[in-house]
């Protein structure tokens, strides 16, 4: 290995810092929240991010990208580039040393380099190696691509109308169509005394994570090569890599860089395949590194959606069915759209109680943006949609937001759309009522114009401010599911070195921000009593992880860790059994870093215990099983777990400007058990904000197949600015099936936020808003319409 110590990851010189193995400081167990080992380098500017990696002698590698949404490629002259003094590589399709696509979820149809066709703005063409990024540079403008020009297909309904015609795939237009039936939509229709029906749609998010794709590629001195990337999982990549390079998967080295967030975004391919290429082809390390627009370009965002929504209830508001369409556009390849029409169809009427239910729910293939994970993963949209409904169901029997939600509220017993039932706690009547009882914030001080929508720009000076006040209820499911093989493996090794019985976890999985290297040492802590704990970098080294989404890290490789603790402790009691003379262990525990039998009290040190010896343990874990949605009436026990969040939304709005100021989010969360809750906390607030980005401000515009935002400049996401102050209420009904009884946290209030500030802008504004963002023009001037009177006053 060229390197070092595979893990450790290269850094250049100077003062940036990598965390390596991360020492976890001081005491703290679960439930606890102790400081997180890599915040201080963070805060400081000290972490080595994928971006800042650096090796002596390394090269830049950079893309060159289509400029079409869809086009033939007739042919590509890289003879230009290679003539630019300084350019070491450039390769085209030509150039892939064994499979031309990858993909994941069995869909293998993404082109490493693109041959024959592109299929959407932005596509890898050739990639090229410099000495200098700005020589990579120079050296892509003088690649010659003949392009001849299509016409693109960007429609997502008339791909639903017409999959065979309009073909961006072979395959065909449609990448999963998954119906849901329930009861007789159609009987149900006939004796409702309440029909309401609208069409909502919800634009293209960005994941935005502040740091840009990255890697280091380097040749290893087995003929394969090193990867330091960021990324979410490191498995599922290696998986993908290995037929493109044509190298078995052990001479694929492959280690996490520093990841500057992720949201979903990483869960596809980046620079990984590219940067290996030009290692192995040069000889020398490759470097690779977006810039803030090709970012844009580089990674999938979330799949905008246009829904049909028709909902009956009795005249006491009690839901008698829904009959739903909801059309994902996937863009121009597979990527996780199957899985988030799955989430979407499941979920898709939410965490209410519906006797007659009809869903189809389709990803379509268009030449529009590739569209995969995002935080959330299908049932965001679905989250807009169906809350929406709600209140327009609330209006039209004239009752209360909270109260139409309270007498449809699932319990524990109830059963979704797909017919899983909930079997564990389900306190969605009691979380509605705890945020109704939050009291209001106070009245704008209308004196300080920054109190006020506009802010700082003086837009606004109190007239024609309004506030509102919305509901949003949100169920998300946690971890893999319909059948998925989810696990995790950890490793962990005690032994005492200096003195002190130290802990190592070794996990792949990836820390990307959520705090997960704090929650692995404090389960060390809580299992094994013992205060010194350090984390291994995450590599492949050790058993597969899964990624860290889907709310999964947690609950899978926490449980995980506590398997592998949980051997290593019985191990360190046999030891100490043998040293005290005990009979067994039944009688011995450890705790504070002591031997202690239950009848005769401390015996001694886990230091004395463990003398030389070293305990070294691998576990996996899986959760509960699960089973694939019936394809044809959409029912099965699909998810392991289920999670439910409710937001409170007060806005004030200017209903003659169209502005929009979120004056507070008020969540009600249960968690099942809280492991950190600072991090936790966190986790809230983030996901609040990224669901407040959606709300009204986070799009990408796309316009026959092109983006004309790719830049922080034009593609807003909100500051500390926008982000209002939040009241949390975290619940705990302990989930028996979860280590610890935990419930995933971190997608739940991404859901529900969205609805409940979109529903709070309609109650000052009366506007129906249906399409999210909020944009001014859809606020003023507002008329006076079936969402009732303008405004509170």
């Amino acid at each position: 290995m060229g390197s070092g110590p595979l893990g450790s990851g290269p850094v250049r010189s100077g003062p940036v810092k990598s965390p390596g193995r991360v020492e976890a400081p001081g005491a703290g167990g679960v439930g606890e929240s102790p400081a997180r080992p890599d915040g201080t380098l963070k805060v400081t500017g000290e972490f080595a991010y994928a971006s800042d990696l650096w090796m002596d002698g390394m090269l830049w590698g950079a893309t060159l990208r289509s400029p079409h949404p869809r086009a033939l490629v007739r042919s590509i002259d890289v003879g230009p580039a290679l003539a630019v003094p300084g350019v070491h590589a450039a390769l085209t399709h030509e150039d892939v040393p064994g499979a031309k696509v990858y993909g994941e979820d069995g869909a293998a149809d993404q082109p490493v380099l693109a041959f024959g066709e592109v299929r959407h703005q932005g596509e890898p063409v050739a990639i090229v190696a410099a000495d200098h990024p700005e020589t990579a540079r120079r050296a892509l403008e003088r690649i010659a691509v003949g392009y001849e020009v299509l016409e693109p297909v960007t429609d997502p309904r008339a791909v639903v109308a017409d999959p065979d015609g309009l073909r961006v795939q072979p395959r065909g237009g449609i990448v999963r169509h998954q119906p849901v039936r329930v009861g007789d939509v159609g009987a149900a229709r006939a004796a409702a005394a309440v029909v309401v029906s609208a069409e909502f749609e919800v634009g293209m998010q960005d994941q935005a994570f502040l740091g840009p794709e990255a890697g280091l590629a380097v040749p290893a001195e087995d003929g394969g090569v090193e990867l330091y990337v960021s990324t979410q999982w490191l498995h599922n990549d290696l998986a993908q890599i290995a037929p493109c390079l044509g190298l078995p998967e052990d001479r694929i080295h492959m280690a996490l860089a520093g990841v500057g967030g992720a949201f979903g975004g990483r869960e596809d391919l980046s620079v990984q395949i590219h940067a290996a290429m030009l290692a192995l082809r040069t000889g020398k390390p490759v470097k690779m590194s977006y810039n803030r627009e090709e970012s844009f370009f580089g990674h999938v965002h979330r799949h905008p959606a246009r829904m049909r929504y028709e909902y009956g209830a009795a005249a006491d508001g009690k839901l008698l069915y829904a009959d739903v369409e909801i059309v994902l556009d996937g863009g121009a390849y597979t990527s996780s759209t199957r899985n988030v029409v799955g989430g979407a169809a499941s979920l898709g009427v939410g965490p209410y109680e519906i006797p007659n239910i009809r869903i189809d729910a389709y990803g379509v293939y268009t030449n529009n943006p590739p569209c995969g994970a995002m935080r959330g993963f299908g049932a965001v949209q679905a989250c807009f949609a169906y809350e929406s409904m709600m209140d327009r169901v609330a209006a039209a029997c004239g009752i209360g937001p909270v109260e139409v939600r309270r007498r449809n509220a699932v319990s524990q017993g109830s059963a979704i759309a797909s017919g899983q039932v909930i079997d564990s706690p389900a306190p969605l009547a009691d979380m509605l009522a705890r945020l109704e009882a939050v009291q209001m914030p106070a009245p704008a001080d209308t004196s300080d114009i920054r109190n006020l929508p506009g802010g700082a720009s003086q837009t606004t000076r109190g007239e024609g401010v309004v506030r509102g006040v919305g509901y949003g209820v949100g169920i998300k499911n946690i971890c893999f599911s319909e059948g998925f093989d989810d696990l995790s493996t950890a490793r962990v090794r005690l032994e005492v070195i200096g003195g002190a019985a130290t802990a190592l976890v070794h996990t792949a999985a990836a820390e990307v921000g959520q705090g997960l290297v704090t929650i692995q040492a404090q389960i060390a802590r809580t299992e094994l009593g013992i205060g010194k704990v350090a984390i291994a970098p995450a590599d492949i080294r050790v058993g597969d992880a899964g990624s860290s989404s889907a709310s999964r890290q947690s609950y899978m490789s926490g449980g995980a860790v506590k398997a592998a603790c949980e051997a290593v402790r019985a191990g360190l009691l046999a030891l100490a059994a043998d040293r005290y003379g005990r009979a067994g262990t039944a009688d011995l525990a450890v705790a504070g870093g002591m031997i202690v039998s239950r009848a005769d009290g401390v015996l001694g040190t886990v230091e004395d215990a463990l003398g030389d010896a070293v305990l070294d343990e691998t576990r996996e874990y899986r959760h509960r099983p699960t089973v694939p949605m019936d394809p044809v009436t959409g029912q099965g026990a699909s998810h392991a777990q289920l999670a439910i969040c409710v937001h409170r939304a007060v806005v004030d709005v200017d209903v003659e400007l169209g502005l929009v100021k979120v004056v507070e989010l008020a969540a009600v969360q249960d968690v099942g058990r809280i492991l950190n809750r600072q991090a936790l906390e966190g986790q809230i607030h983030g996901g609040s904000a990224q669901g407040l980005g959606l709300a009204v401000l986070e799009e990408i515009q796309v316009s026959g197949g092109l983006v004309r935002n790719p830049s922080f400049t034009d593609y807003l996401i909100p500051t500390i600015l926008d982000m209002p102050p939040m009241r949390l209420d975290i619940l705990e009904y302990p989930d028996p099936a979860a280590p610890y009884g935990l419930r995933g946290a971190g997608e739940p209030p991404t859901l529900s936020s969205t609805p409940a500030i979109v529903a709070a802008i309609r109650d000052a504004t009366g506007a129906a808003l249906t399409r999210v963002p909020v944009r001014p023009e859809h606020i003023a001037p507002a008329p006076v319409g079936e969402w009732g009177r303008r405004g509170r006053g």
